[in-house]
């Protein structure tokens, strides 16, 4: 007996956090994958640059994850929703040693973890018993390095959340795809320094190398596709975690 479980044809998919690097990459997969997507940010000049890379094929739209009104108008011109993804990057991200840091920067990362409670709140009752919801961790999560316990505590907030979902929200599916150093525009700040500084962070990896916006997509489009994964989380950090 043959089961299909690949087809995203037709299917509608909102991308909170959709407007620039993994959010973006997975609303252009999912596009070309036949999926009608939403993506949605709160960037004004990545939701400019969105519309500019959607070609029309998909619909750019803008929102914040504190903001449950603009999600809300979101999910009521999608109606039922198939797959919801967060990819939102969220608080301020502080990479100081915890001693320096204030607890008002510990919090500020926070904002991440409380965003996604928020997409889930609002988006829940617009989801059927086949939907998915797919949130993006990061590697911190389990590999711990000094000056990066706001990352690494609210990266694993994020993973026991959506295991605490997947157990409460069954038989809608929740998972989280947990990347590790990617290329992003996150990073366009080091300017002339980027790829050099890249190649630092990433050389002791087991794929010594950033990875792309597309390769972490291609994790939450499985996770998206696969009908019998749930409550898991996705490396697709190209080793840095065995690092």
């Amino acid at each position: 007996m043959s089961i299909d479980t690949s087809s995203l044809e037709g299917k509608k998919i909102v991308v909170i956090g959709g407007t620039a690097g993994i959010g973006l990459a997975v609303a252009n997969m999912a596009t070309a994958a036949g999926a009608k997507v939403w993506a949605a940010g709160r960037s004004q000049s990545h939701i400019d640059k969105a519309i500019i890379a959607s070609e029309g094929l998909f619909q750019v739209r803008q929102a914040d994850t504190h903001d449950s009104e603009s999600m809300e108008k979101i999910f009521k011109e999608v109606g039922s929703i198939d797959h919801l993804v967060s990819a939102a990057v969220g608080g301020e991200r502080t990479l100081k040693p915890f001693l320096e840091q204030t607890q008002d920067q510990f919090q500020a990362a926070y904002d991440k973890l409380w965003g996604y409670c928020k997409v889930v709140r609002t988006g829940a009752s617009y989801l059927t018993e086949t939907s998915s919801i797919t949130l993006v961790s990061g590697s911190p999560a389990r590999k711990i390095k000094p000056a990066q316990s706001p990352l690494s505590c609210v990266g694993a907030a994020v993973e026991n959340l959506s295991r605490c979902l997947a157990v409460e929200l069954a038989p809608i599916r929740v998972n989280v795809v947990s990347p590790g150093t990617v290329d992003t525009a996150m990073f366009d700040a080091m300017g002339d320094q980027k790829a050099a500084n890249l190649a630092g962070m990433t050389s002791t990896h087991l794929i010594p190398r950033a990875g792309t916006s597309e390769e972490v997509a291609e994790g939450v489009l499985f996770v998206m596709r696969n009908r019998f994964v749930t409550g898991t989380t996705v490396d697709v950090d190209g080793g840095r975690i065995l690092s």
